[in-house]
């Protein structure tokens, strides 16, 4: 559990400092406010069905503008996985969750591999946005774990 409580605090960290440098960058380019949006959903949907919730209002490739708006979804995203890896067991992660996925095929995953693909999806998508930034002349943030681990 504590490799995935500090891995968690990583993402966390690493979200706020895409959002940092996107807003920095003062981007309009749509398919990378689009990217974003989508790594803030994906997380709020495998929360949503860590929970045993529904996900099927969620579309995880809308367009994107605002991206104080999306800040506050990773922000809430945030809190709630704070909440929900507090209250986990470490004899939980194993257990099976059931869920749709958002074309409504029937799956079985595990918590513990649910907790990995919410880390390691934000973490390739973060990087593409790094590179996206780099791509239009902007200054890419620094997100790596390593640098995370010696704050």
């Amino acid at each position: 559990m504590k490799t995935i409580k500090c891995m968690m605090d990583h993402l966390y960290w690493a979200d706020g400092r895409i959002l940092d440098a996107l807003e920095e960058s003062d981007t309009k380019n749509k398919d990378l406010l689009k990217l974003v949006r989508h790594v803030a959903v994906a997380e709020r949907v495998w929360l949503s069905r860590l929970q045993g919730m529904g996900n099927e209002q969620y579309s995880l490739w809308e367009e994107a503008e605002d991206l104080i708006a999306i800040r506050m979804m990773f922000e809430e995203n945030a809190e709630q996985y704070r909440v929900y890896i507090e209250g986990l067991k470490e004899s939980k992660l194993d257990e099976m969750i059931d869920y749709a996925n958002l074309s409504g095929a029937p799956f079985r995953t595990s918590v513990r591999d649910i907790l990995l693909q919410v880390l390691l999806h934000g973490q390739y998508h973060r990087g593409q946005i790094n590179r996206a930034l780099r791509i239009e002349s902007a200054e890419p943030v620094q997100i790596d774990y390593i640098t995370f681990a010696r704050l």
